[in-house]
């Protein structure tokens, strides 16, 4: 076989959720592509990776030094919801239910994997909150022991600040028969409980 593909398919199945055949499957489609269309692809991955910054106020993937997000004067910049990854918020603004600002960590607190809080983004999120104007922080994190010892880490951070503390509702999904949830769900759903 072509040496070239060979580094190709090695480059590409390095890439998340991409196996030996999907990146083969992948060469040779853009083996099938008009060379400018692949220049193009190539010009803007390489684009990206050396042009895109971090929002200054947010740690949000950005074009510029402060995101859209948080440039734009008709979100609610009293709340701001605490997400893991960029990918989070994407996820929620996809659902169009939330106009509050962000704060991505980068992470959570995971010893096994050598991340400490120090590795986070909690110190910008504190002197956001400090700045004056917050009211709420939703904490948007998983509900793993990691989720889980992030959250409580970030709200000792912020309870000498005096802004409530909040955390998205856990429990059993919209569809879901309640002897198919786990005994952790089922706590979850009946400790966030709401009136009707």
């Amino acid at each position: 076989m072509s040496q070239l593909l060979d580094r190709a398919v090695d480059e590409l199945s390095k890439l998340p959720g991409i196996g030996e055949r999907t990146a083969l499957r992948l060469a040779l489609h853009l083996l099938r592509q008009p060379l400018e269309g692949v220049e193009a692809l190539s010009s803007s991955l390489i684009d990206f990776r050396r042009n895109i910054k971090r929002c200054r106020m947010c740690n949000n993937l950005s074009d510029t030094d402060l995101c859209p997000i948080c440039s734009d004067t008709t979100r609610d910049r009293s709340t701001i919801c605490v997400v893991e990854q960029v990918k989070d918020v994407l996820t929620i603004e996809h659902t169009r239910g939330y106009r509050g600002l962000y704060h991505v960590l980068g992470g959570v607190i995971s010893p096994m994997d050598g991340i400490g809080p120090s590795d986070l983004k909690v110190g910008l999120l504190v002197d956001n909150v400090r700045r004056g104007g917050v009211t709420e922080v939703i904490l948007a994190l998983s509900t793993s022991i990691e989720g889980e010892t992030t959250s409580y880490y970030i709200s000792r951070q912020l309870a000498e600040t005096g802004v409530k503390v909040t955390a998205i509702a856990r429990g059993i999904g919209f569809g879901d028969e309640i002897d198919y949830a786990d005994d952790v769900t089922l706590v979850h759903a009946l400790s966030n409980r709401r009136a009707l």
